[in-house]
């Protein structure tokens, strides 16, 4: 198995943990242990006495159940755990892919969403979005790549790096491109329940389509990347059951205290949803207010949902070296848009309570290169 470099974490590895101020984070503001644990009365208590042995594959009972109430149609049964979102897409593609088989990817996207796909010998089309139109999504061109022997199409909503919904007109034909071939669509939801405006959530797909499956994470909307769980939620028993098997080959089963942590985190998840929304709100009108004042050097299609959007500089066709000067100059980290194959735009975060001082940063240091 030969695997492309992953050009976003090898940009973070260098930067992340020492740029004093990040401008590109994907993930919501964190809270403490003792913040989660705060929402239920035993919570602590429970915790202290959890026995650190194996748990179970699938993932622990409790978890399961609690990241099924999250859709409309799905029981504990329904629910996979994973290490993260990293493992689900790994897992996902080498149990239900092989050589041969054909795949459509949504791009731009996370590096991994593609790379993975390929490192399975299937082949890989991209359903690529513009920027010349505006990011949105041409079914035409989905149709055109589609083949009678695609067995999975993979697509992000809300989606990174941009920050858009995919409208439920598109997904609704996606599923029905996926139906006609009984192709499994794997949908990465990690941003869900973060829409803008929270009235604009889209039914998950698992909700929808009976070879779907969702993919949905700790860390983004929720704030809570340190547990590194995830879980895929499907009706597909049989490819959750292949999941699972392959899982045995790489973590075996998950961490207990995350998994504890992560099912007391979600019986209460509109209390992390609705703290993120409220920060991602307060920092947007900042950006908003920063673009009108240097409408001239930058615009977006602005986002209607997550903690991301992709940002074009005027006059700048390669961000890479404008990210590594800011980072030199003012110890702001953005990312470059070349990790997405889009290198006339950077990603910029702003689910951290740390965005309003960063981006003053940012604005003090492009008013000098004027």
């Amino acid at each position: 198995m030969k695997i492309a470099p992953f050009r976003i974490e090898q940009y973070f590895a260098v930067h992340e943990f020492t740029a004093p101020h990040l401008l590109s984070s994907s993930d919501a503001e964190t809270v403490s242990v003792a913040s989660v644990l705060a929402l239920e009365p035993d919570a602590t208590d429970r915790l202290g006495s959890l026995a650190l042995g194996y748990t179970q594959s699938a993932g622990a009972p409790e978890l399961r159940a609690a990241a099924s109430a999250i859709y409309t149609t799905t029981a504990a049964q329904d629910i996979v755990v994973v290490s993260a979102a990293e493992e689900a897409i790994f897992a996902a593609y080498h149990a239900l892919l092989k050589p041969g088989d054909h795949v459509v990817v949504e791009t731009p996207c996370y590096e991994s969403a593609l790379q993975l796909a390929r490192s399975t010998g299937a082949d890989v089309s991209e359903w690529r979005r513009s920027a010349d139109a505006g990011w949105a999504h041409d079914l035409a061109a989905l149709e055109r790549v589609m083949r009678p022997n695609t067995r999975m199409v993979y697509i992000n909503t809300p989606h990174n790096p941009t920050g858009a919904l995919m409208p439920r007109t598109v997904l609704d034909r996606v599923i029905e491109l996926c139906a006609e071939r009984k192709a499994w669509l794997f949908c990465d939801e990690v941003y869900r329940e973060l829409e803008h405006d929270p009235t604009a959530l889209l039914p998950a797909a698992v909700d929808l389509y009976e070879h779907a499956i969702s993919l949905g994470s700790m860390s983004k909307t929720y704030g809570l990347p340190g547990l590194r769980l995830g879980w895929l939620a499907s009706h597909d028993r049989a490819a959750l059951t292949k999941i699972i098997d392959f899982k045995h080959y790489t973590t075996i089963c998950s961490s207990a205290p995350s998994e504890f942590l992560s099912a007391v985190a979600l019986r209460h998840r509109s209390v992390f949803a609705d703290r993120s929304r409220a920060i991602v709100l307060a920092n947007l009108a900042l950006i908003d207010a920063l673009m009108a004042r240097h409408a001239d050097r930058l615009s977006w299609v602005r986002p209607n949902a997550s903690t991301i959007g992709f940002m074009r500089i005027a006059g700048v066709e390669e961000t890479d070296g404008f990210c590594a000067k800011l980072v030199a100059d003012a110890g702001v980290l953005l990312l470059p848009g070349s990790v997405y194959d889009e290198p006339t735009h950077v990603r910029i975060g702003f689910g951290r309570t740390t965005t309003p001082e960063a981006l003053r940063r940012f604005e003090a240091w492009l008013l000098q290169q004027s």
